[in-house]
């Protein structure tokens, strides 16, 4: 059986380009001879967890897997009991109720602000950037910033409310550069915490709370890496919370990962160790859960970006990984095959980045969107 999985898994690589203990610098090196039963009985998830692990090491993952993902060779696996179960598990259960939100929330984004800190650059977002004309990851932050508030046509005074506002960059640069209020909130303790402190002295206010209990009334509505927390079977309902707080005249801006294909469930290395229960969005899910009140304005793909954006954080937290010991090295390995393995989901063109502007159905001017 171990030669079998083997001589299968060697094939899948040599399709895709791949070497097997070369030099060069996509080339897989293999550690442990175990490797291939384990991936091909649980195909991203055993490759994920044996990476953790020390079973193989390459000093390109991120262009190694976009061969895998390119040439196909993670769709020649077949799906094992623990990729079925989840799958089901995904189609019967709401895994994103307002109980297990907040929990899946915080495994991810209060594993401590001290590892955000050293990853994501001044400002703390959270999101790809937007690498039009800038040179360096804090300019590319700052314009993707500025996008938002441009394609929201934001004026003095108007009030924005940021769902999943993080540690509160998106707020705080609203504010500061176009003079409005806001409200922003966060299920996850640790992101509430600092995006007060970094709010301090502006006209914010940062909530600990779920979407689903939101009121009040806002000029303006944004998310940002929110959507892909929602979960399939809450779409409508995050959409329907959406309608009974924006302005009859207001505008809405999701900025989102998005699916080539609609699913219920997410890759399985992905849901047990970096974002339970989260499902990327389809474009025909998104719409799917917008009908039929919502005006579609402006779709804008820059999926590309995100490919350098994570480069930039992978860069970021690999040169910092000594300040923060208490980040064990089976942690540190999972941290890395997680950036990498994400971009290369990007440089693939298999996940993709958009931009998605509306308005409330009815009468309305004409909405030109900035590029």
């Amino acid at each position: 059986m171990a030669d079998k999985a083997k001589t299968f898994a060697l094939s899948l690589l040599a399709k895709c380009d791949i070497p097997v203990n070369t030099s060069d610098a996509h080339s897989l090196r293999v550690h442990d001879e175990r490797l291939w039963n384990r991936v091909i009985s649980q195909r991203q998830l055993g490759l994920g967890e044996a990476y953790m692990d020390g079973w193989w090491d390459c000093d390109r993952i991120d262009e190694m897997l976009t061969r895998i993902i390119v040439g196909g060779a993670d769709a020649a696996v077949k799906k094992g009991p623990k990729l079925a179960v989840l799958a089901t598990k995904s189609w019967l259960m709401n895994r994103q109720t307002q109980s297990k939100a907040k929990l899946n929330a915080q495994h991810h984004y209060d594993i401590g602000n001290d590892l955000y800190e050293r990853m994501l650059g001044s400002r703390m977002v959270y999101s790809c950037a937007y690498w039009k004309t800038a040179r360096n990851l804090e300019e590319a932050q700052e314009h993707k910033l500025d996008l938002i508030c441009r394609k929201l046509q934001l004026e003095p005074g108007m009030t924005l409310l940021d769902i999943g506002s993080g540690w509160g960059g998106l707020l705080n640069f609203a504010a500061t550069k176009y003079g409005v209020k806001g409200v922003g909130i966060s299920p996850a303790s640790n992101q509430v915490t600092l995006a007060r402190q970094r709010c301090e002295g502006l006209p914010i206010e940062i909530k600990q709370m779920d979407y689903r209990d939101l009121s009040g009334s806002f000029d303006r509505i944004v998310s940002v890496g929110m959507m892909e927390h929602v979960g399939p079977k809450n779409l409508r309902t995050f959409f329907d919370t959406c309608d009974g707080l924006l302005t009859a005249d207001g505008v809405m801006l999701h900025h989102t990962i998005g699916s080539l294909v609609s699913k219920q469930h997410t890759d399985a290395f992905y849901d047990r160790y970096i974002f339970p229960g989260g499902v990327i969005p389809s474009l025909a899910q998104f719409n799917r859960a917008a009908e039929p009140n919502w005006v579609v304005e402006d779709v804008h793909n820059f999926g590309p970006d995100y490919d350098l954006t994570l480069l930039e954080w992978e860069k970021n937290i690999s040169a910092r990984w000594s300040e923060i010991p208490a980040y064990d090295e089976r942690f540190r390995r999972m941290w890395e095959y997680y950036l990498l393995s994400s971009a290369a989901g990007f440089r693939s063109r298999s996940l993709q980045l958009w931009q998605v502007v509306m308005r409330k159905r009815g009468r309305a001017r004409r909405y030109d969107a900035p590029r």
